[in-house]
């Protein structure tokens, strides 16, 4: 079981008298792609906060590289290398995309409080922030307030603030919603791109980003687990097409 790095077992969500998430349970391989999908209200968002801490589930239990975090802090998680962006984009709009990767990489490295001296002064802190600029596609931009950039740009800086913080799980939470067109292959293919030693688990509605970076997928329906497997089962799954691709849709 060394290769599973995130568990969820029973996962059971009650909110009154509605179960949101019903008797859930999933694996994350380590260096997995593994896209979580279903219509809305599915219950993925419930499911996502479930592993991310911000809910405690009713029942079940949520493993993390072998320790327990069912009812740890959120905080607590992202130290222990779990790290979630979100699908409402929350960025420092006065600071620059530099500045913000600055004080990201200051935090987790244990700088905090001093990450606000000229960024020279830290070669590391420069260094790893420069590297996140280039990875990310934001050298252009780096000195640009955040307020100013483009949208596809934003979501490139929230992707590369949770690359800051050295997740060894990644929870990227519907990453190209609102992104318009001409700005999604740049995004697209960073995504693509994210370390191969970061186990991913992708919510998303897009099909073509879902399809086309997915090794394996797990369909929600009304909190519950409908199907898991491959793309290409996923793709055929008559139980899938019904209530979530469309009757005889079909995706390579």
């Amino acid at each position: 079981m060394n290769d599973i790095v995130l568990s969820a077992t029973g996962l059971v969500m009650r909110f009154g008298g509605i179960t949101a998430t019903n008797n859930v349970s999933l694996n994350l391989r380590r260096g997995a792609r593994h896209a979580l999908i279903g219509p809305n209200g599915a219950g993925k968002t419930t499911l996502i906060n479930l592993l991310t801490g911000v809910l405690t589930p009713t029942e079940g239990r949520i493993v993390l590289e072998g320790e327990d975090i069912t009812r740890l802090a959120p905080h607590k998680r992202v130290a222990r290398g779990m790290v979630r962006t979100f699908q409402i984009n929350q960025l420092f709009d006065s600071m620059s995309p530099l500045e913000t990767l600055a004080l990201v990489v200051s935090q987790h490295t244990g700088a905090g409080a001093d990450w606000w001296r000229p960024l020279g002064s830290s070669k590391q802190v420069a260094e790893r922030a420069g590297q996140l600029l280039e990875q990310f596609r934001l050298a252009d931009v780096a000195n640009q307030q955040t307020k100013h950039l483009a949208y596809g740009k934003r979501r490139l800086l929230e992707i590369a603030i949770a690359l800051a913080c050295e997740p060894r799980v990644l929870l990227l939470d519907e990453p190209v919603a609102g992104v318009p067109a001409g700005e999604r292959e740049e995004l697209l293919e960073t995504v693509a791109a994210l370390p191969a030693d970061v186990s991913v688990l992708l919510i998303e509605h897009d099909m073509d980003l879902v399809f086309s970076f997915a090794d394996r997928m797990t369909v929600l329906v009304n909190g519950t687990l409908l199907t898991e497997g491959d793309p290409d089962t996923i793709a055929n799954d008559p139980k899938v097409k019904e209530v979530y691709l469309g009757h005889g849709e079909a995706h390579a």
